[in-house]
């Protein structure tokens, strides 16, 4: 896909909607300066003003003042955009908002912006490639600080840079493949076939590290789906109130208690856990209940993590952990022990035993959970890692293309199948960084940020 650098001028509001202290309308495009100008009366026309410098003055209607404003000017290429761009800082009054923009789009060929727009004309101006373009949605939607960390990483080149340097590596080899296919009458080997087989291993060694780090790299984005699953009465709704610090879900000594899935978020450590507490398994007699343990089933499918309950009353039910084991059995799974402050307890070796009455091992408890999720992972959040399915497919088609390329290789054929093979790798990992990507894809991805970013 060639980028085709957008003409006309757009604008919205940058702020989120709604009363605050200020809000910004932001516009990009060639008639910025003489757009704004129709509306703003102050000491400097805008079309003659500095790049990066703020302006004060007023937002005048044919008949009124509309509000006191600071303009800031951003000339291209150095602006967010890459083009000549306004922002106008109003107080922060929808009223005021709404009569701004309407006068813009009244009284010049101004057009709405669409959602994600002025991200998109950043990167189809080079400011930013796709993978830092879809880092800028994972900063604003970050509810962790690890998360933050991992978006910021990515928007300042982290990924971009490993993938710009594995594709470096492939078209040098491509290019001693495709001279040897330009003198296949002369039979010129300019790479052996041994040392073109220990530069591609390097490459798929590198995509196999990327690839390994994705169910970290979606920990850390997304966070992790954590179900709380037992029998009845074994304390799962009073663990998950001792990690909120509330009275979230009703405790009660009668079975069934809790009929339906409770969803709720905490962070542990820069980790976003969604919890889900789930109605209690057993043979419900109220279609109600029933309805329960069969959302609960729902959630355990789609656990990354299960604690899975019992106490020393009743132990840990071998029918409730073979159903887990059968509904999930890639999840992880620790078993929890609770009531532990209670006399004639068992002991359950393989379990984290704690007592959410009197807080004993609670905070061991606390601790695992983050440590379950991360110590199977030898990633931190300031590595190059994977965080997003597009990129997972791309490097798997990329491994794909280049162990075509060995199968080739060993079995003597052509050098146009090794080229072809080649082209593929490369034009895989193009689409990563965005040097080469289908019009929907782009559209898909800008489609989901927020209006006036």
């Amino acid at each position: 896909m060639s980028k085709k650098v957008k003409e006309d001028t757009i604008v919205a509001l940058a702020t989120p909607p709604g009363v605050g202290a200020i809000s910004v309308i932001r516009l990009s495009g060639p008639e910025s300066f003489n757009y704004v100008d129709n509306i703003f009366s102050g000491k400097t026309k805008l079309e003659a003003a500095d790049s990066h410098t703020i302006h004060y003055g007023k937002i005048v209607s044919d008949i009124e003042v509309i509000d006191d404003v600071l303009v800031s000017v951003f000339r291209a290429p150095n602006s967010y955009t890459g083009e000549d761009s306004v922002e106008i800082s109003t107080h922060g009054s929808p009223l005021i908002v709404q009569q701004i923009i309407s006068m813009l789009l009244k009284k010049t060929e101004v057009r709405s912006a669409k959602p994600g727009e002025f991200t998109m004309r950043a990167f189809l101006n080079n400011k930013i490639d796709l993978t830092q373009a879809e880092a800028v949605a994972d900063v604003i939607s970050s509810r962790t600080v690890t998360s933050l960390r991992g978006a910021r990483n990515q928007l300042d080149g982290l990924l971009s840079s490993k993938v710009e340097e594995l594709r470096a590596k492939l078209v040098n080899i491509s290019s001693f493949v495709e001279l040897e296919l330009d003198f296949a009458e002369e039979e010129i080997e300019l790479i052996k076939k041994k040392e073109l087989i220990e530069k591609i291993n390097n490459i798929v060694e590198i995509i196999n590290n990327l690839l390994s780090s994705y169910s970290f790299g979606r920990i850390i984005r997304d966070g992790v789906n954590l179900v709380i699953v037992g029998e009845p009465n074994v304390g799962k709704s009073s663990i998950l109130n001792y990690l909120l610090k509330e009275s979230r879900a009703i405790v009660s000594s009668t079975p069934g208690t809790t009929r339906d899935t409770i969803r709720e978020e905490i962070s542990i450590d820069g980790v976003l856990f969604k919890i889900h507490d789930t109605a209690g398994f057993r043979i419900g007699d109220h279609e109600i209940e029933i309805e329960g343990i069969e959302r609960s089933r729902t959630a355990i499918k789609n656990a990354d993590l299960i604690l899975f309950i019992g106490d020393v009353e009743q132990g840990f039910s071998l029918a409730v952990e073979k159903e887990i084991e059968a509904l999930n059995p890639d999840a992880l799974k620790i078993k929890v022990l609770n009531k532990i402050d209670l006399e004639g307890k068992k002991d359950y070796k393989q379990s984290i035993q704690i007592s959410v009455k009197t807080g004993a091992g609670m905070m061991e408890f606390i601790n695992s959970l983050k440590m379950s999720v991360l110590s199977e992972n030898a990633y931190s959040e300031r590595d190059a890692i994977v965080n997003n399915l597009r990129h997972y497919n791309c490097l798997e088609r990329t491994r794909t293309s280049l162990s075509d390329v060995i199968q080739a290789v060993d079995k003597n054929m052509s050098g146009e199948f090794i080229a072809a093979d080649l082209r593929s790798a490369e034009m895989a990992l193009g689409e990563i960084i965005g040097i080469v990507t289908p019009d929907d894809i782009l559209n898909n991805i800008f489609s989901n940020f927020c209006i006036g970013k």
